[in-house]
C-alpha cells in the first residue's frame, strides 16, 4: 500500500509537467502556410490543404487551432482599452467586401412633373434652401410660410394707397392692405393652371 502511495505520488509532477506542456503547445498555432487574417471580419482563412476522407477528430483540430490563431492575432495587433462600459477592443476595418443582404434597389420611376422640369431645363427649388436674406432686416427669413418673405409688406402698419386703383374701385374687399394677398394667391393660382395645361399636353405623348 506504501509503495503504490509513493509510486502515485512520484507520478504527479509528471502529470503536471505534461499538462503544463500541452496547454503551452495548445496556444501557439504554427502552419506551413501561414494564415491570412480579416481581423475587421473577424475572418481567419487557412490555405493548408486537409488529407483524402479527413476525420470528424482531425477537422476538430483544424478548427480549433483556427480559432486560437485568430484569438491570438486580436490580442497582439488590436488596440484594447477600459472604460465604464468594460474591457474594449478596437478592430482594424474590414479588407474583404461581402454581397449585400437584399438586392439593390431599383430606382424610383420619375413623375411626370419631374420629366417635364428635367425637359424645360428647371430647377428643384427645394435644394436651394428654404431661407432668404433680408437686407432691411439683416436676418435671414423664410421664402414662404409664416413670416415669409414673399408676404413682405402685409403686415406693415401703414401702406402707401394707389390712387388710380382706389378711383377704379380695386381697393375694396378689405382695402389695399389686402391687394398684395390677392395677387400672391392670384400668382399661385396661375402656375398651378400652367403646370395643368403642360401635364395635359404631355399625356398624349406618353400614351
Amino acid at each position: 500500500m506504501a509503495q503504490a502511495l509513493d509510486t502515485l505520488e512520484a507520478s504527479l509532477p509528471a502529470q503536471s509537467n505534461g499538462s503544463a506542456e500541452h496547454l503551452k503547445s495548445s496556444v501557439t498555432v504554427t502552419k506551413p502556410i501561414p494564415y491570412t487574417f480579416d481581423l475587421g471580419n473577424l475572418l481567419i482563412t487557412d490555405s493548408n490543404p486537409l488529407p483524402p476522407n479527413p476525420s470528424q477528430a482531425h477537422l476538430s483540430n483544424v478548427a480549433r487551432d483556427c480559432a486560437q490563431a485568430l484569438i491570438n492575432q486580436l490580442l497582439t495587433t488590436c488596440p484594447i482599452t477600459s472604460s465604464s462600459e468594460g474591457v474594449l477592443m478596437s478592430l482594424p476595418p474590414p479588407t474583404t467586401p461581402l454581397p449585400r443582404e437584399k438586392p439593390v434597389p431599383a430606382e424610383k420611376e420619375k413623375t411626370k412633373w419631374e420629366k417635364f422640369a428635367a425637359k424645360k431645363g428647371i430647377k428643384d427649388r427645394k435644394k436651394e434652401g428654404k431661407l432668404v436674406f433680408d437686407e432691411e432686416t439683416g436676418e435671414w427669413v423664410p421664402k414662404w410660410g409664416y413670416k415669409g418673405k414673399n408676404k413682405e409688406g402685409e403686415g406693415d402698419w401703414i401702406v402707401e394707397v394707389d390712387e388710380e386703383k382706389e378711383r377704379q374701385g380695386k381697393g375694396e374687399d378689405g382695402g389695399v392692405r389686402s391687394e398684395g394677398r390677392r395677387e400672391r394667391k392670384e400668382k399661385v393660382r396661375r402656375n398651378e393652371r400652367r403646370q395643368r395645361a403642360n401635364e395635359r399636353k404631355e399625356r398624349p405623348k406618353n400614351g
